[in-house]
C-alpha cells in the first residue's frame, strides 16, 4: 500500500555549522504551525531534508493528490525550503517499485500530455537491497517504456525525472516546486516595517522575514485625508506579507493632527523630511515596546526626494536603532517583480492614496544640511508629536 508524502529540501539552513540544529528546529516549527490546519502530521528529517507525512492513513487531505497539492504549495512558502515534491511512500521490493513507479507515471502524464521524454534516478539508501541503483534505474526505465509507447529516454534533457529512492521505506516522485529559500523566521530577531500602501514596503518586510526576520508593521494613517478604503489597503497588504513572515500586529497611528501641525508651522520644501523624522521615532517607540530591535523601510536611494544619501542621513540621526533599507540597491521594476511574485502588486496599485503622498511637497528639498531641518523644526513640538503619536495607537492581530 502508497500513500502521499511531502519531501522538502532545506538549503541555506544546512551551512550552519554548529548552528544548524537551532535553525532546523525552528524550521520544523514554522512548517508545523503553518500545516496546522491540515489534520495531525509527522514532521521528520533526514539529512538535508524534511519529510511531512499524514499521522492517520484516512487524512482526507493527504489522502487525495490533488488537495495534497495544497499541502505542497503551503510547504513552499515557508522560508528555509529551497523546493518540494509530492511523492509515493511504499514498502517492498523491485516488483512493487516498478508497480509504482509506472502508476506514478501514469498520473503524471495525465497532467503534463506534452512530456515525451524521461530519465530515472535511483539512490539506494538501504545498503542490503539486493539491487545497486543503476540495476534500479534500468528496470524501472524499462517497465516505463514497456508500458507508456509515447515516451523515450533522454539523459541529457529530459521533460522529466522519475526519481526512485530506496531508503527505510521506497519512494517514488517527479517534479519539483520551488520554494523562497532564506532562513526560518524567528531566527534573527525581530523588526518594525513602516508599512504603506505602495509597492517598496510589503517588499522590504518579505525580504527581511526571508532572512529569519519576524515582523511587525506601523502605517501612518490621516483620516479623513486618507479614506478607510486606504488602511483597509494596508491591511490586506499586511496580511501578505505576514502570509510569509507569520503573525503580526500592525499598529495603525492616527497621524492626521500631527501631519496639520507640520503643514502650518514646517517649510513646504522640507515637510516630507520632518514628517519621516517624526515617523521613525514614533515607529521606535512601539518598536521598543514590542520587542523589536531595527526599523525596516522600503526606501531605494535616489528613487524619491526624501531618498537622496543627505536626506537618508538626516533621517537616521533621530532614532538609536537600526534602520534596515533592504530594497536600497534594487530600482523600481526589480521590486516590482517582487512584488508581482509575493502576490502583493495587485494590491499596491489600488487608487487609495496613504499619508506620504496627500501631504507631499511640490518641490521638496532634495539634499537637506542641518540648518536646514533646523528651521523646519524651530516650531514644532517634537516631542509632543510622538507622545501623541504612540498613545493614538490602533493595534490590529493579523
Amino acid at each position: 500500500m502508497s500513500k502521499n508524502v511531502i519531501l522538502a529540501r532545506m538549503g541555506e539552513v544546512t551551512l550552519k555549522g554548529l548552528n544548524r540544529g537551532k535553525f532546523e528546529i525552528q524550521l520544523k516549527s514554522n512548517l508545523k504551525y503553518r500545516l496546522r490546519s491540515y489534520g495531525k502530521l509527522a514532521i521528520y528529517q533526514s539529512q538535508s531534508r524534511i519529510w511531512i507525512e499524514a499521522k492517520d492513513d484516512e487524512n482526507p487531505v493527504f489522502k487525495s493528490e490533488e488537495s495534497a497539492k495544497e499541502i505542497l504549495h503551503a510547504v513552499t512558502q515557508v522560508f528555509g525550503i529551497v523546493s518540494a515534491s509530492l511523492a509515493r511512500k511504499f514498502e517492498g521490493g523491485i516488483e512493487d517499485i516498478i508497480t509504482n513507479s509506472v502508476e506514478y507515471v501514469r498520473n503524471y502524464l495525465n497532467e503534463h500530455p506534452d512530456h515525451k521524454t524521461f530519465k530515472v534516478e535511483g539512490k539506494r539508501g538501504d545498503k542490503s537491497f539486493p539491487l545497486k541503483s543503476p540495476e534500479i534505474c534500468a528496470e524501472v526505465g524499462a517497465a516505463v517504456l514497456e508500458n507508456f509507447e509515447q515516451l523515450s529516454v533522454n539523459v541529457n534533457e529530459p521533460d522529466f525525472i522519475l526519481y526512485v529512492e530506496v531508503r527505510d521505506y521506497n519512494y517514488v516522485y517527479a517534479g519539483k516546486v520551488m520554494g523562497h529559500r532564506g532562513l526560518p523566521v524567528g531566527t534573527a530577531g525581530k523588526g518594525m516595517l513602516l508599512l504603506s500602501g505602495g509597492i517598496d514596503s510589503p517588499v522590504a518586510g518579505y525580504m527581511m522575514a526571508s532572512r529569519g526576520m519576524q515582523l511587525d508593521a506601523v502605517y501612518f494613517h490621516s483620516f479623513p485625508y486618507t479614506s478607510e478604503q486606504a488602511k483597509e489597503k494596508v491591511v490586506d497588504l499586511a496580511r501578505i506579507v505576514s502570509g510569509f513572515s507569520g503573525k503580526m500586529n500592525l499598529y495603525v497611528v492616527n497621524f492626521t493632527q500631527i501631519q496639520l501641525d507640520m503643514y502650518k508651522n514646517s517649510p513646504q520644501d522640507m515637510l516630507t523630511i520632518t514628517m519621516r523624522r517624526v515617523m521613525l521615532q514614533i515607529a521606535e517607540k512601539l518598536a521598543e515596546k514590542s520587542g523589536c530591535k531595527c526599523l525596516i523601510t522600503g526606501e531605494s536611494l535616489g528613487q524619491v526626494a526624501s531618498q537622496t544619501l543627505e536626506a537618508i542621513a538626516i533621517t537616521n540621526e533621530v532614532t538609536d536603532m537600526p534602520i534596515l533599507r533592504p530594497l536600497i540597491g534594487l530600482d523600481k521594476e526589480a521590486t516590482c517583480d517582487i512584488s508581482r511574485r509575493i502576490g502583493a502588486f495587485e494590491t499596491s496599485i489600488l487608487p487609495y492614496e496613504d499619508c506620504c503622498t496627500v501631504f507631499v511637497a511640490k518641490h521638496p528639498k532634495t539634499h537637506p544640511k542641518h540648518v536646514d531641518i533646523e528651521e523646519a523644526e524651530k516650531n514644532l513640538d517634537i516631542e509632543k508629536m510622538v507622545s501623541d503619536g504612540v498613545a493614538g495607537v490602533e493595534i490590529i492581530e493579523i
